[in-house]
């Protein structure tokens, strides 16, 4: 099975200026997840796709990755991250003649996924390829959701729950750091979810995703003590 791995990598960033290359102890954002899956040694190629020259510069120092510059209309707050990943798809079959079975999207964001984690998740979808168009990395919770209506009220979201923590139902947070998805399904459905996906429970410390610089702080926290 040949995967494309696409790390989608924009210059812009609302929350964190130019996040996906800050400093996490010292070293940018982005290398973590290169370092991550160049390690993981799985079977195809990692590119970078980015409007970006200073992350560019930074996916440079890696001879193996190969670097995907994107067109500024696929690079927009209202761009989706599919049609970064099939213009990648495009690039690598029309400028290299190279073909693959899946697409993982890798965002630059999860800077605490482990290598075996990659692995497992790689394995465990080529064992289901044949039941499911995607896999989707997800962490477990017994939070108490709710919604706001009209003015100051709030409701449930799930009203028939129990109240004790203990006794409620798991909920899922789709937490963004790996997606698997077949290539034709991707092509059809234009979702890196297919038309029907699998779920892959990681735990919450490896499932931080940066978007504010709490979670910065929070993912140095982690790097220094608690993950060697």
């Amino acid at each position: 099975m040949r995967n494309l791995v696409v790390i989608p990598a924009r210059g812009g960033s609302k929350g964190i200026p130019k996040k996906n290359i800050v400093l996490l102890n010292n070293r940018p954002l982005l290398e973590y997840t290169l370092d991550a899956f160049l390690n993981a040694d799985l079977e195809g190629r990692i590119v970078v796709s980015t409007d970006s020259d200073k992350i560019a510069e930074v996916a440079k120092k890696y001879a193996k990755v190969v670097i995907i510059k994107r067109p500024d209309e696929l690079a927009a707050d209202t761009s989706s991250t599919e049609e970064a990943l099939l213009h990648a798809v495009k690039t690598m079959k029309e400028q290299y003649f190279e073909e693959f079975d899946t697409v993982i999207t890798a965002q630059p964001t999860s800077p605490l996924r482990k290598v075996e984690t990659i692995r497992r998740f790689v394995s465990e979808f080529e064992s289901y390829y044949g039941d499911f168009d995607a896999q989707i990395t997800f962490t477990e919770t017994k939070v108490d959701l709710w919604k706001r209506g009209i003015g100051d009220q709030f409701a449930r979201m799930f009203p028939d729950e129990p109240r004790r923590r203990q006794e409620r139902k798991s909920l899922y947070i789709e937490n963004s750091m790996l997606y698997i998805t077949k290539l034709n399904a991707l092509e059809k459905t234009r979702s890196v979810m297919g038309s029907k996906v699998r779920g892959f429970l990681i735990d919450e410390i490896e499932g931080l995703d940066i978007n504010e610089w709490n979670d910065i702080y929070l993912a140095e926290f982690y790097l220094k003590n608690i993950i060697k």
